[in-house]
């Protein structure tokens, strides 16, 4: 075997495999970052003028699951046979991932300050790192461990939670059940998708969602009250239904699906911890729109939160050079490697052999 060979072999497939994915994966989940971090400057309009939080979500999961319905069909080519299939991901992913996150961080919010729900929903990285630990009895890397450290300290200058009013335990019950909704909708889904495409996981998730979230106000159990009064948006006057389209359109339609996909494409752990940006988002649009205050410590904050990412992505990175090392050590791989420069076909044998998705499966389930 020739040693050139072997690590050429491997360079490319590291270079062609899961990295490349992975780097598509963390734009995706930018994006959804960023798509979700605007639901905070054009829903608060709403809920000053009088809407409920749970109305408020339920229209905006309505409308989220309506736009990505047409798509969804067109990714099912028409068969609703792999919803069905995966019914029990959908439903978990309608009362975990859009009903019950936002339910428990609505509730928390009005019994604690608003920072410090935000601060205790996004430990669900966190939480994670530590479910993985505890399950696998093994330790973290030790780029995990400091990306948590560096991530978490940077969530902590973003939100900067008051430290004012009594400690209210019902209030940090709701933002802790907030916090393990949060985590297992990254789970759900990063899970393996079979037939289902992430886009009809989203839309059907959130049309399932918005009907429970419906049922849910009409027991009474939670107040659902909405208003057709126009409302006031970036010093002008705009009926209730243009910041409601806003937020059902890019912070609810196009966030879930691409967080979905981001998930699926770099699993639980990195998704989520990616997904803190939606809170540098918000701050920063707030800025942008609102005119909020944008302090210095909040900027050293989003950097923190990048550089956390950074280092948890730097785990994938080195299990990829791994796993592409040992399947560079498997006979066929070692003979294509060998063979000569002009043989495309067993070129193409090597791709085919291995899926572009495989080198991610270590961490899939983190």
């Amino acid at each position: 075997m020739s040693t050139g060979a072997t690590t050429t072999t491997s360079s490319t497939l590291v270079t062609r495999g899961r990295p490349s994915s992975t780097t598509v994966g963390l734009l995706v989940a930018l994006v959804a970052a960023a798509s979700f971090g605007f639901s905070g400057p054009f829903v608060k309009p709403l809920l000053e003028s009088g809407w409920s939080p749970v109305a408020a979500v339920t229209v905006r999961a309505l409308i989220g699951g309506v736009v990505l319905a047409p798509v969804a069909l067109i990714a099912l080519r028409g068969h609703l046979g792999p919803v069905w299939r995966a019914r029990w991901r959908v439903l978990g992913m309608a009362v975990i991932g859009v009903a019950g996150t936002q339910v428990f961080y609505f509730a928390a919010v009005v019994r604690i300050p608003v920072g410090t729900a935000i601060l205790i929903e996004y430990l669900a990285p966190l939480l994670l790192v530590g479910v993985a630990w505890v399950t696998t009895r093994r330790v973290p890397q030790v780029v995990v461990l400091v990306g948590s450290a560096i991530a978490f300290a940077g969530l902590l200058l973003v939100v900067a939670p008051s430290g004012g009013g009594s400690l209210d335990l019902a209030g940090l019950a709701l933002a802790g059940a907030a916090m393990v909704c949060c985590a297992a909708y990254f789970v759900i889904a990063a899970r393996p998708s079979g037939d289902l495409p992430p886009v009809a996981l989203a839309a059907s998730g959130l049309l399932v969602g918005a009907a429970l979230l419906g049922l849910l106000g009409l027991t009474g159990l939670v107040p659902f009250t909405t208003s057709a009064a126009d409302v006031p948006l970036f010093d002008a006057i705009v009926p209730w239904w243009v910041p409601m389209l806003v937020i059902g359109v890019i912070a609810t339609s196009v966030a879930y699906a691409t967080s979905i996909t981001a998930s699926s494409m770099l699993g639980s752990r990195l998704a989520s911890f990616v997904g803190l940006l939606e809170v540098a988002a918000a701050a920063l649009y707030a800025w942008l729109l609102l005119g909020e205050a944008l302090t210095p410590p909040q900027l050293l904050g989003d950097a923190a939160i990048v550089v956390g990412i950074g280092f948890v992505r730097a785990e994938r990175t080195r299990e990829a050079e791994v796993v592409a090392d040992a399947v560079a050590e498997t006979p066929l791989v070692a003979a294509v490697a060998e063979a000569p420069a002009g043989d495309t076909g067993a070129e193409a044998s090597v791709g085919d052999t291995v899926p572009r998705g495989s080198v991610a499966d270590p961490t899939r389930a983190s």
